[in-house]
């Protein structure tokens, strides 16, 4: 489970680069990306580009692409993801029935997933820009136990939600169920795959409880960094043709994401900033 301090005042600018404390991770932002190799920086904003030249000519690489923003945009909803003087990055409050849930109108997100799936670890990669986050990701899988509510400024809030299958609390259903179904302001839910084990059985129950509900969604394959690329490589197609055949609420393009190396984090900053209104693309729209 996540808890996130007061944070002090940061100043920051729209050119997208931060000013962050030495304690944020090295790659917390684009700033320090852009100085490697081009093949290390596409790899780590682009993760799909490191699999390309293992791809099959019969096989589309927009496919992969559809949501694809300029280095420029991605900049821009890194801004949003660092705290300052009149941005403040809070842990809200936790709720285990949804008559406890915070009443609040920003644009929602919320992030679910099978335990020890790297959801917490996630989590505080997005928010690595907040230099004073204290963030608790247990090494006992199932730890969070309630929804936990962050708001980054006015801007959105994000939910992290406690895991499903192993080790889930006993009113999983009880907790979650009402929450998809009632709350107005939810705008995408993220669906965690671990990349290294795929889709499960208890994935596939997540993905029919989001499509009975109507609600849009996105598949985010976590742990790249554990993955093979040919294996990778295998599941992006595999979770490609289970989209297109098998789902209608969610979103065409599977999202890959490494916490440790930091791999595809910028990328799902600015799907996050863009679903929530916070970002307008000048290219393809969702």
């Amino acid at each position: 489970m996540l808890r996130i301090k007061a944070l002090p005042l940061l100043q920051t600018h729209i050119s997208c680069y931060p000013l962050v404390a030495q304690r944020v991770h090295q790659l917390a932002s684009i700033k320090h990306v852009c100085v490697l190799a081009e093949r290390r920086r596409q790899g780590l904003l682009y993760p799909f580009s490191s699999l390309e030249e293992h791809l099959s000519s019969q096989v589309s690489q927009e496919e992969f692409k559809i949501f694809h923003p300029s280095l420029e945009e991605l900049c821009q909803a890194e801004t949003l993801f660092t705290p300052s003087s009149q941005h403040s990055i809070d842990y809200s409050t936790s709720a285990v029935r949804i008559d406890h849930v915070p009443l609040l109108k920003q644009p929602e997100v919320c992030f679910m997933g099978r335990s020890n799936v790297g959801k917490s670890s996630l989590i505080r990669a997005l928010f690595s820009l907040a230099p004073e986050v204290d963030v608790r990701v247990s090494k006992t899988p199932g730890h969070t136990k309630k929804l936990n509510f962050f708001t980054v400024g006015k801007a959105f809030t994000l939910v992290d939600m406690p895991g499903y299958g192993h080790n889930a609390p006993r009113d999983f259903v009880e907790m979650v169920e009402p929450y998809l179904q009632e709350r107005h302001n939810l705008v995408r839910t993220f669906l965690l795959v671990d990349g290294g084990a795929g889709l499960q059985k208890a994935d596939l129950v997540a993905v029919e409880m989001c499509e009975e509900f109507n609600l849009p969604y996105v598949l985010v394959v976590t742990k790249i960094d554990r993955t093979r690329q040919g294996a990778l490589l295998a599941l992006a197609l595999q979770l490609r043709d289970f989209i297109k055949n098998q789902t209608s609420m969610c979103f065409p393009q599977p999202l890959l994401v490494s916490s440790v190396q930091f791999s595809g984090i910028y990328l799902l900053r600015c799907f996050i900033a863009h679903v929530t209104g916070n970002l307008q693309l000048n290219a393809k729209q969702l």
